[in-house]
């Protein structure tokens, strides 16, 4: 197993909720280490330049007036596998068929408002992390 580094947001309806605390709990009890954060309000720009690959899908007008509509929490979590485990602690995309016990089972209210983002891969993880931190905000 290998040490990697994941993005996490905390979307706006955990926010609004303020779950922040809850949610960083499941990751923390599974070994994963919050190693940068930031709480922020995204622009229409930034959520639109972050959700670019989705463009032409049709959802991704709600999915960017979502990720504007409240402040989010953006962080980097490090540890053993971390994107693997981080997306098996999200649970599925959809509540309905997330397992119990996931942060998605047990927070999201919706499809869309689903608590929480998480990289797919190494390489969206590398470049999803660079689009919010510099190398030193990130303090492993």
């Amino acid at each position: 197993m290998a040490t990697e580094r994941t993005l996490s947001i905390l979307k706006p309806d955990a926010t609004r909720r303020n779950l922040t605390g809850k949610i960083n709990a499941v990751f923390e009890e599974a070994g994963l280490r919050i190693i940068a954060q930031r709480r922020l309000h995204l622009s229409q720009a930034q959520a639109e330049a972050f959700y670019a690959a989705h463009r032409e899908r049709g959802f991704f007008k709600d999915l960017v007036g979502f990720m504007v509509s409240g402040p989010v929490v953006v962080q980097v979590l490090e540890g053993e596998d971390a994107i693997a485990l981080n997306r098996k602690l999200m649970g599925a995309t959809n509540p309905a068929n997330a397992d119990p016990g996931t942060i998605r089972k047990l927070f999201a209210e919706s499809i869309e408002a689903n608590s929480v983002h998480g990289s797919d891969s190494a390489e969206a993880a590398a470049q999803e992390i660079g689009f919010f931190f510099a190398g030193t905000d990130i303090v492993g």
